[in-house]
């Protein structure tokens, strides 16, 4: 049985199922609570039925993996061959996810290092890729957290949304909630900044808001190599047309992904959300 330094995860990275079947990458699910059902993300509930149960207004809330559960995962990672973990989660910011790992990794049976990658959805996702390729060319567990991190410190993620109601509800924006007096008569434009979500700009239509966004991400990617990735939940034509234009502005563009967000995040940013994130290589 070969040893190897194994990627773990959470499901808020949204990886494409092919990448994570070709590095070895385990996720482990955090819940949505839909009325009185806790169900894991990716597995139990669909991004789709998430976003109809948030049209008519059903309560819908998130939770994170129990300490116990990332137990088990490292557990069984170690005893697939693994000699050391280097598990990688959504920003402490938003969920104890980062806490609850580190709580199981005092116990794992091999070195476990646990990153708040101060990312979600595929910024997370880039991390883990990078990670993985290094731990897949023979890296040390340093080196893979080193390339982890590194990654972390140059991409950027942007993103649209109809309203900011539901990411009021959850209590996760920042210095946006200056806007909530207001808000209903702008459509903002946010970004991740320190694990945070923080006000970018204030755009006074949905789509001067999303034109903008597509300045912002073509100007962000350069001319350097660099992956892409357009998420949205239940706005799927947004998401395709905003790829083309990107497919024909960014020059060094080497891997665009365009995928749905599950329905932890979608939960908290409701239907109609467009996203982008920028990974230079």
């Amino acid at each position: 049985m070969s040893r190897h330094v194994a990627i773990v995860t959470d499901s808020t990275a949204y990886l494409p199922p092919d990448a994570m079947r070709r590095h070895g990458i385990t996720a482990v699910p955090l819940t949505v609570v839909l009325g009185d059902q806790a169900l894991e993300e990716g597995t139990e509930i669909s991004a789709r039925s998430l976003a109809l149960a948030l049209q008519k207004r059903r309560s819908v809330t998130t939770s994170r993996p129990s300490p116990e559960v990332f137990a088990a995962t490292y557990r069984a990672v170690a005893e697939a061959g693994a000699s050391g973990i280097v598990s990688l989660h959504l920003s402490a910011e938003f969920s104890g996810t980062y806490d609850a790992a580190v709580l199981a990794a005092k116990d794992a049976p091999v070195p476990v290092r646990v990153v708040d990658t101060g990312m979600v959805a595929m910024a997370l996702g880039f991390c883990a890729l990078s990670a993985a390729e290094t731990a897949g060319a023979g890296g040390s567990l340093d080196e893979a957290v080193a390339a982890a991190e590194k990654r972390a410190s140059g991409t950027s993620a942007y993103f649209y949304v109809d309203t900011l109601d539901y990411l009021r509800r959850g209590g996760r924006i920042g210095a946006a909630q200056a806007l909530l007096g207001s808000a209903l008569a702008v459509k903002p434009l946010l970004q991740l900044d320190g694990g945070r979500i923080e006000l970018l700009e204030k755009v006074r239509t949905a789509s001067k808001a999303i034109a903008r966004l597509e300045e912002i991400v073509a100007e962000r990617a350069g001319s350097g190599p660099v992956d892409i990735a357009v998420h949205h939940l239940a706005a799927s034509e947004r998401a395709d047309r905003l790829a083309e234009r990107l497919r024909e502005r960014v020059p060094g563009l080497v891997d665009l992904h365009v995928s749905e967000v599950g329905a932890v995040i979608g939960a908290h940013t409701g239907p109609g959300l467009l996203g982008a994130v920028v990974s230079p290589r």
